[in-house]
C-alpha cells in the first residue's frame, strides 16, 4: 500500500498529509464512499457537523472493520454553536452521533467575526482538549488578523488552519502566517471545485507526465506542504486522487502552477465578511 507522508502537528500528533473529504457528499452516499476510500488506502477522513454526514462517516469506518486508532478523524464546530455551553454540547453531540470516544481533530469552522467572539469559542475548544476527548484542536478559514487575536488572548496555538487553497487562490500570505506560528495549513477546495482541471498550464504538465490534471494539482499541494483531502464518490476517482506519490513536479512546474493565482480567484466566502449561521 502507498505510504502517505505524515505531518507532525505542533503538539506532536501526526496527521496523514492526504485525506478524504466528504463535503457535499450526501449522507446516503457517504458510508460507501468512506468504505471505498479506506479500501484504497486513505487513513484520514475530514467531515463537519455542518455537512450532515458525521454519522455515516463513522458507519463507514466501522463497516470497513479497521481499528479506530488507524484512522485520523476530523470534525468541525457548526456556526450556530459558538457560545461556550452550545459548543460543549455540539462536541458531545458529534461524539454521540459518530459513536466515538474521541476525535483526532476538532476545528472552529468559521471565525464569524461579526457574530460573538471567536476567542471565547477557541477557549472552549481548549477546555474540550483538556478533557482528552480530542487529540488536537484547530481553526478553519482564519485569516492572519484572526490568528493574531488568538495569539494575544488564548493559551494554545491552533494545530491547523484549514483554508481555501487551489492554483487560482494560493493564499501564500495566510500560509506564511500559519507557518510563522507553527500552524499546519490544510487546503479545502484543492481543485477549485474542478475549475482548474481545464487550465492549459495544468493540462500541459499532466500530459507530459501522463497524469490527470487532478493528480498534478493535488501533487502541487503535497509538494507545497499543504494537507489536502479531495472528495469524490466515484471509485476510480477516489483511487486516482490517492495515486500521487510515485511522481514529482519540477520546480518550474511548481512555479507555473503557483503563478495561476488570480486576484479574483476565491471561490468560497470571504472569512472577514462571512457571518452566516444555519
Amino acid at each position: 500500500m502507498t505510504a502517505v507522508p505524515n505531518i507532525k502537528l505542533n503538539n506532536g500528533v501526526e496527521i496523514p498529509q492526504l485525506g478524504f473529504g466528504v463535503f457535499q457528499i450526501a449522507p446516503t452516499e457517504t458510508r460507501a464512499a468512506v468504505v471505498e476510500a479506506l479500501r484504497v488506502g486513505y487513513r484520514h477522513i475530514d467531515t463537519a457537523e455542518m455537512y450532515g454526514n458525521e454519522r455515516e462517516v463513522a458507519e463507514g469506518i466501522r463497516e470497513f472493520g479497521i481499528d479506530r486508532a488507524e484512522v485520523f478523524v476530523t470534525s468541525k464546530l457548526n456556526n450556530g454553536f459558538h457560545a461556550r455551553d452550545a459548543a460543549l454540547r455540539a462536541f458531545d453531540e458529534s461524539l454521540a452521533v459518530m459513536k466515538l470516544d474521541y476525535l483526532d481533530l476538532f476545528l472552529i469552522h468559521w471565525p464569524l467575526p461579526a457574530v460573538g467572539d471567536f476567542v471565547e469559542t477557541w477557549k472552549t475548544l481548549e477546555e474540550i482538549h483538556r478533557t482528552g476527548r480530542v487529540r488536537a484542536i484547530g481553526v478553519s478559514n482564519f485569516q492572519a488578523g484572526h490568528l493574531d487575536r488568538l495569539a494575544a488572548q488564548a493559551t494554545m496555538v491552533p494545530a491547523v488552519n484549514q483554508i481555501e487553497i487551489h492554483p487560482y487562490w494560493v493564499q501564500d500570505d495566510v500560509r506564511a502566517a500559519d507557518a510563522a506560528r507553527g500552524i499546519a495549513t490544510e487546503a479545502w477546495s484543492p481543485i477549485a471545485q474542478g475549475q482548474v482541471l481545464d487550465d492549459p498550464v495544468i493540462v500541459k504538465i499532466a500530459a507530459r507526465l501522463n497524469r490527470s490534471a487532478a493528480q498534478v494539482t493535488l501533487r502541487w499541494h503535497i509538494q507545497r506542504g499543504d494537507i489536502v483531502f479531495p472528495k469524490s464518490t466515484t471509485p476510480a476517482r477516489i483511487a486516482e486522487n490517492f495515486a500521487i506519490f510515485d511522481f514529482a513536479l519540477t520546480a518550474p512546474d511548481m512555479a507555473a502552477i503557483t503563478a495561476l493565482h488570480r486576484a479574483d480567484g476565491r471561490r468560497g466566502p470571504n472569512p472577514d465578511e462571512f457571518n452566516w449561521i444555519p
